[in-house]
């Protein structure tokens, strides 16, 4: 009897592996991910033994996955990662599937500011993967509490009174836009692909007229990255910046290194916090893809929380995923906490090229401390930048 049942146990096991079918996706990722990716693979194929899985690595990093993908899009990867201001072009090549499994997950598992990152006209087309290229405050504990960080003028009171600078880069429009965000102004694209820009309406207005209070500060100074990682624990107290400044930063300020979500700032006597721009990761489905369920599967398992964590620990990406930004080990990282702190009012950068140039000029009219028509140079401003 018992030799039987071992047969028949044979048999069975045999026909579930016979049953099995056999799944083969491409999957591309950058040379420094290529380690971590057939890791996370691997480890999806364990969990899904239903198939046998063969996984064939490329080296295409996000930067280059758009014009990869369009070279041949039949011979492109299954599944492959882009940044978050290639998506409108990808779209429009019909490259991405829309996500339809397990939508409503997704959406709740990750940032705002990375769902619509990853979005278009509120179609989800990709899955958050990274969400770390944001701007957030560092700031010199030896010179502002954390009480002081909460407002732009608790920050220039404390500067003030001890001597030091406050440093953002208005002329960049990376970092002026976030007054303007954080007033409730627009900036987007429409149906057609076109710049939307209302920074010249009321709230604007208001938005520009706290800009230009904040440069008139005395406290207040101009320049880029270089000059805030040189200057910071020396003439300057606080700066705003990203993650790739946290190194020097955290070695220029050691036991006084701090950094938090950017400050609210004052509109008509009330307390605005400001926005910022959120660049993120993205990982697609091809539609050309011989297997859209399974690759599917894949992307979801490769953008999980479990799998972002191992992403921030190999490779010290900042999640998208709410869970995994907030677990033990990225809440030990001070410039991931702010970010992910930060990316509560954080929009994706669906931003033209026309943008930028009118944006500079407009920052150094306010870093000249211009006593021009403020109306009229944002009016000026919204036309150059919605142009065409």
């Amino acid at each position: 009897m018992k030799k039987v049942l071992c047969a028949l146990l044979a048999l069975a096991l045999l026909g579930s592996a016979a049953l099995a079918e056999e799944i083969s996706l491409k999957v591309w990722g950058s040379q420094e991910d290529q380690e971590l990716l057939a890791e996370l693979c691997e480890a999806f194929a364990a969990e899904h033994p239903e198939n046998e899985w063969t996984f064939t690595y490329g080296v295409v990093g996000e930067a280059d996955a758009k014009t990869r993908y369009l070279e041949d899009p039949a011979a492109a990867a299954d599944v492959f990662s882009y940044p978050d201001d290639q998506i409108i072009d990808l779209v429009n090549a019909d490259a991405l599937y829309e996500v339809t499994r397990d939508l409503d997950a997704i959406v709740a598992a990750n940032t705002p500011g990375s769902i619509q990152a990853a979005s278009v006209n509120g179609v989800l087309y990709g899955y958050p993967m990274t969400a770390d290229n944001g701007y957030f405050l560092y700031y010199d504990k030896s010179v502002l509490t954390e009480e002081d960080v909460q407002t732009l003028d608790g920050i220039l009171a404390a500067a003030n009174a001890a001597g030091k600078q406050v440093q953002m880069d208005i002329s960049n429009g990376w970092y002026l836009a976030s007054f303007f965000l954080g007033n409730g102004c627009t900036l987007g694209l429409d149906e057609d692909g076109r710049q939307v820009c209302d920074f010249n309406s009321p709230a604007g207005l208001a938005a520009a007229e706290a800009v230009r209070a904040f440069c008139n500060d005395p406290a207040f100074t101009p320049g880029d990255d270089s000059f805030l990682m040189g200057a910071i624990g020396d003439s300057v107290c606080a700066g705003v910046s990203g993650t790739w400044c946290a190194e020097a930063i955290s070695e220029k300020l050691g036991e006084n290194y701090g950094a938090c979500k950017l400050p609210t700032f004052t509109v008509d006597g009330e307390q605005v916090q400001m926005g910022s721009f959120l660049g993120c990761k993205i990982l697609g489905v091809n539609t050309q893809t011989a297997h859209p369920v399974e690759a599917m599967m894949l992307a979801e398992y490769l953008t999980s929380e479990e799998a972002q964590v191992r992403r921030f620990e190999v490779r010290g990406y900042g999640p998208s995923n709410i869970a995994a930004a907030s677990s033990e080990a990225v809440a030990a990282d001070p410039a991931l906490s702010a970010l992910a702190a930060q990316s509560a009012y954080a929009i994706s950068q669906q931003v033209l090229a026309g943008f930028w140039t009118p944006a500079e000029a407009l920052g150094a009219e306010f870093e000249a401390h211009s006593t021009a028509d403020l109306q009229g140079l944002l009016d000026q401003f919204v036309a150059q930048a919605t142009e065409g």
